[in-house]
Formats: C-alpha cells, sequence, structure tokens
C-alpha cells in the first residue's frame, strides 16, 4: 500500500470505520451499510469471503483503517487528482528530534491503537503508528525493560527547541533545545497511585560525566559540569536525553527508567487532536509577548493558544517559572481528564486522530520505541486513577551564591524528605493511611522483652549511599546508647535499598531493642530459623533508605505541609 492509498484525500477518517459492538465491548470494523450486516455478523464471513467483497465494485464492501477508497473519493467529487495530492501532503517518518508535554504518555497515544487495534486492519495501523516514533539510544541510562516489577519512573522532558512552522517566538534562537520542562513521573509498584515531579529549569546542580551512544555506534564520554542550571543537561555539549536522566538521578536518588522528549509542536499538535483542553483564569490574560489572550473563567485553548498559554510567564504570580509551572501542571491535569474523559475513549475519529498525533510527537528511549511497548507502558500507567495522580514541585530555595536571585537550589530540608518518599514508594495521596499502618506494625514488632543495651551485639555493614555510616552508627550506638558490643564491618557486599537487620529466634530480644534505638521499620526485620551460638552477632546492614545516625527509619517517608501539591483529578483557576 503506498503513501497515498493511506486515506487522508477525502473527508472519510479512517476511525470512523469502527463502531462499538454492544454485545462485545470492542471497537470492530463497520461495513457497507448497504449490505445489511452487523460487524458481530461480519465476523463469520471466511477471509476468502471478505477478500472478495473488497474487491467487487458491485458487492458489498468494507473498508480497512487508514484506506480510503477510490469511489469515495469520486463520490465526493474529488477525484483521483485529490488523493494524490492529499497523499503528497502527508508527512514522512521524521528524523529523531525533541517533543513536548506529558499528558500524553499514559492515556494519549497509545491507549488510541489499544482500542482501533482490535480487529481487521490492525496491522497497518500498528505499522502506520510504529513508523511515526523517533528513537535515541542513551545506552545504559535507562532500563531497557518495558516493565519491571517494581515502581516506574518515566522522565519527560519538553525542549524549547525552535522547529516547526510559527515557533520562531518561544525559545531561544540556535538553541540545541534545553531541558526546559522536565517531570518525573513516578508509578507505583501497586500502580495504585502516581506522583509527578516537576523540576525547575534553573535549579543551580552539579551535571555528571555521561556516556553517550554516536550516530556509528561508539561511545562518548561528555565531561559533566559543576554548578549550572539543570536545563543545560540536554543539548549543550553534545549531551543527550541519558545525560539529564543521570542528573535527575545524581539530584533525587532516583533513577528514570526511560524518557519521553516532545518539543512545541507536540503542544499544538496533542491540543488539536483532542478537541481542545479545559483551562480556567482568576483573572483576564493579556500578554502581549505570548500573545495570549483569555478571558476570566473557563474556556478551551488548543494549537497556537495552548503553547502559549503553557510558555507565558509574565501573566501568572511574580512572573517567574516556578509560577509558570504551576500553570503547567494545572494545564496537564485538564489534559488527562479530557484524554480519559468518555468523550475521548468512546470516539474512534478523536482516539485515531489522537494515537497519529501522539506517536509523531514521540522521542523516547529504544527500551519502549515501538507501538507494541507503548502500548504495554500505557496499559499499565492507565490504571492510576486521575484522584491518585499528585503534581508536586521539587521544593526549592533562592540560590544563596547569587545577590540577584535568578536561580534555585534545593531546599535543604524538603526537598531529601520528598525524594525519600518517591524512593520508599509511597504516594502523596496515601501518606496518613500508610502511617498509620506503619506505626501498628512498629507497635506490634516491639511487644515483647527487650534485652538491654548493653546486651546487644551487632555487626553493622554499610549498604548505603552515606560512605562511613557503618562507622558513625556503630559510634552513636557504642556513645550514645551504650551498645558497647558493635562492630563496624565496613561495606556490605553490595548496594541494598532498605536497611536490614538479621538476627536468630534467640535474639529477638536484642532485635527489639536495637529497633526501638534506631527505628527501624517493621520490614527491616529478618528472623532467622536456627538460634545463634555463642557470642554470635545480629547483622545489620544500613540501605540506601539510612540518612544517618540516629535519624530514625520508621515508617513512610512525608513532606512538609508547605510543600504545594495539586490532584490530576480536580480543577483549578491559574492565578
Amino acid at each position: 500500500m503506498d503513501a497515498q492509498s493511506r486515506g487522508r484525500a477525502d473527508d472519510i477518517d479512517p476511525a470512523d470505520q469502527w463502531v462499538l459492538n454492544p454485545h462485545t465491548g470492542n471497537y470492530e470494523l463497520r461495513l457497507d451499510q448497504s449490505a445489511g450486516e452487523s460487524p458481530v455478523a461480519a465476523r463469520t464471513a471466511t477471509a476468502e469471503d471478505s477478500g472478495r467483497r473488497a474487491e467487487s465494485p458491485d458487492g458489498p464492501r468494507r473498508e480497512v483503517p487508514a484506506q480510503r477508497s477510490r469511489r469515495s473519493a469520486q463520490k465526493d467529487g474529488r477525484g483521483p487528482e485529490a488523493s494524490a495530492a492529499g497523499g503528497a501532503g502527508r508527512r514522512k517518518r521524521k528524523a529523531p528530534k525533541a517533543r513536548r508535554k506529558k499528558a500524553l504518555m499514559w492515556t494519549g497515544g497509545v491507549t488510541a491503537f489499544v482500542v482501533v487495534a482490535a480487529g481487521v486492519g490492525a496491522y497497518v495501523l500498528y505499522e502506520r503508528f510504529n513508523g511515526n516514533i523517533s528513537t535515541i539510544d542513551i545506552g545504559d541510562a535507562g532500563n531497557n525493560d518495558v516493565l519491571s516489577d517494581g515502581p516506574m519512573n518515566i522522565l519527560i522532558i519538553g525542549t524549547d527547541k525552535r522547529t516547526g512552522k510559527g515557533n520562531e517566538g518561544y525559545g531561544d534562537k540556535g538553541s540545541e533545545g534545553h531541558a526546559d520542562t522536565n517531570i518525573l513521573f513516578h508509578v507505583s509498584e501497586d500502580r495504585t497511585n502516581a506522583t509527578a515531579l516537576s523540576i525547575p529549569r534553573d535549579l543551580m546542580t552539579d551535571i555528571p560525566d555521561c556516556e553517550t551512544v554516536q550516530p556509528d555506534g561508539s561511545t562518548k564520554t561528555i565531561p559533566g559540569t559543576p554548578r549550572v542550571r539543570f536545563n543545560v543537561s540536554l543539548g549543550q555539549e553534545g549531551r543527550n536525553p541519558g545525560c539529564t536522566m543521570q542528573t535527575v538521578e545524581a539530584i533525587t536518588g532516583i533513577k528514570p527508567d526511560h524518557f519521553m522528549m516532545v518539543d512545541f509542536n507536540a503542544v499544538k499538535e496533542l491540543t488539536t487532536a483532542v478537541g481542545g483542553v479545559k483551562v480556567c483564569m482568576a483573572k483576564p490574560i493579556n500578554d502581549p509577548k505570548s500573545h495570549l489572550e483569555l478571558p476570566q473563567g473557563e474556556s478551551t485553548v488548543a494549537g497556537e493558544d495552548a503553547l502559549a498559554l503553557l510558555r507565558t510567564r509574565h501573566s501568572f504570580g511574580n512572573e517567574s517559572d516556578l509560577d509558570r509551572i504551576k500553570v503547567q501542571q494545572q494545564f496537564l491535569g485538564s489534559m488527562i481528564r479530557e484524554m480519559k474523559s468518555s468523550d475521548t475513549l468512546t470516539n474512534p475519529t478523536k482516539l485515531f486522530k489522537l494515537a497519529d498525533a501522539a506517536t509523531n510527537a514521540l522521542t523516547v528511549d529504544q527500551g519502549i520505541g515501538s507501538a507494541k511497548k507503548l502500548m504495554t507502558l500505557a496499559q499499565e500507567i492507565g490504571k492510576v486513577d486521575t484522584k491518585n495522580i499528585t503534581f508536586v514541585t521539587l521544593p526549592v530555595i533562592d540560590n544563596p551564591a547569587e545577590t540577584v536571585k535568578a536561580t534555585v537550589v534545593p531546599h535543604p530540608t524538603q526537598a531529601e524528605q520528598l525524594f525519600a518518599m518517591m524512593r520508599s514508594d509511597t504516594s502523596l495521596t496515601e501518606v496518613k493511611q500508610k502511617e498509620k499502618a506503619a506505626k501498628s506494625k512498629q507497635a506490634a514488632l516491639l511487644k515483647g522483652p527487650k534485652a538491654a543495651p548493653a546486651d546487644v551485639r551487632v555487626d553493622v555493614l554499610n549498604g548505603g549511599e552515606i560512605a562511613g555510616a557503618a562507622g558513625a552508627t556503630v559510634t552513636w550506638l557504642q556513645n550514645q546508647q551504650g551498645v558497647l558490643k558493635s562492630t563496624n564491618k565496613a561495606n556490605a557486599p553490595e548496594k541494598i535499598k532498605k536497611t536490614t537487620l538479621e538476627y536468630a529466634p534467640n535474639q529477638a530480644d536484642q532485635a527489639r531493642a536495637l529497633a526501638e534505638m534506631m527505628g527501624l521499620p517493621a520490614a527491616a526485620m529478618k528472623q532467622g530459623t536456627a538460634d545463634a551460638e555463642g557470642l554470635e552477632a545480629m547483622v545489620l546492614t544500613l540501605g540506601a533508605d539510612f540518612k544517618g545516625a540516629g535519624i530514625p527509619i520508621t515508617g513512610p517517608a512525608k513532606i512538609s505541609d508547605d510543600v504545594e501539591r495539586a490532584s490530576a483529578d480536580k480543577a483549578v483557576c491559574s492565578k
């Protein structure tokens, strides 16, 4: 099938050939109405008979999605010349380039072809969507598996590269594209909740050395840069999205599994495909720089207006990038609601357009670089209810090294609290519930007799990220807690995420005493089956959740009430 026969030359949208079968709940290919056949009856026809009907000029016909017939072109008066012109106007597969915005990622594009690829013509649609996607090889920076047994972390990168018609007024002229909008989307292990962490582009940080894969397959290490803006982790010095992923890991302690990168055109295409996104303004907006004009209250934006809304920083709050992030989060929440609405999910035409636009908009890592892999990812992430998707911005303070405040640095306490919460897979929507459960488990753990500190024997190993943690812990136990029979065993054989305390049944009283001193959670306690002999000691291995001697590990992490957050299921008016 050549490009000119792929269904955009007349007014028949390929998705219109699919209808909902009320008996099965599936979308199925619609036959010619004059044939008097239903989708259910059509399934009983043989493949040979189907072929005859498709080829016969007089008999019943059916059309495959993304394929238009000459008859329909002639019927509407446009003729074969119009068909050829329409086909020639189709955009060919792009070379890899950056794209923008995150909402497409989990119900947007790929949910669409989960629906449409359920019957005859699925191969044609699959090849079309598969051909839309651009990929970048990031080597070992991510995870080659589409799904993992644990939580998933997807880094969404929106660049400010000025590509595409009408985008000359946005971004930096001549720029290779910065990491302008950045969201680390953390999906919980049980797929019940998600946290979308926005990372300010003006965050001052250290960019680590990163290994990049060159076009010829060779590798090149890009030297790191200390104390620069986060947004130069992409595009500058030859850095690719893998470098941005490694920078995120260095800041948060969370390794992104995959990335999705999009640019200005993606905002226009996606918002148009979904039929516009509802937004609410607390006051009228008239921004001469972005040419954005919106009335007070609710309105719908798409295309150029949607991009202007996401780019403007002079119409909200104190005109900072942090206030623009709030508007972007509110916009994305609204777009997610629109994508998950029945108006979208039950509309084949809209779904097809959305899937086509979404896959065209994406540049991704090779681990998710096909329609099938994106479909699998979307099915997993689509399980999350919008009420359990929380947007939050990395807590920051003004950069103390600057007289004129232009950049920010992580908040000295709130940032690490938020990172710890995400590392422990604790949702912002479930903190209180998990705190209560943790306290209940802790109370049950500590029931029973406890040994005196002088009778506790423990060997301490460091399996975490803090250098010298085992020695510091032993010093604290001996000097502050009276556990004189504690020994520094240096580094553990390998790094671990969670602290563990291994003990024998006849050491349970010692374990309870040490757990109380250190605030160990119930999950850290690992009781063996055989009793200890003689002077055998318990084994305490400090993990990545250990933050310092004397700092309790008990229960889920929590963040300050001062940290603003927003739920994807609630509409908020931008101020």
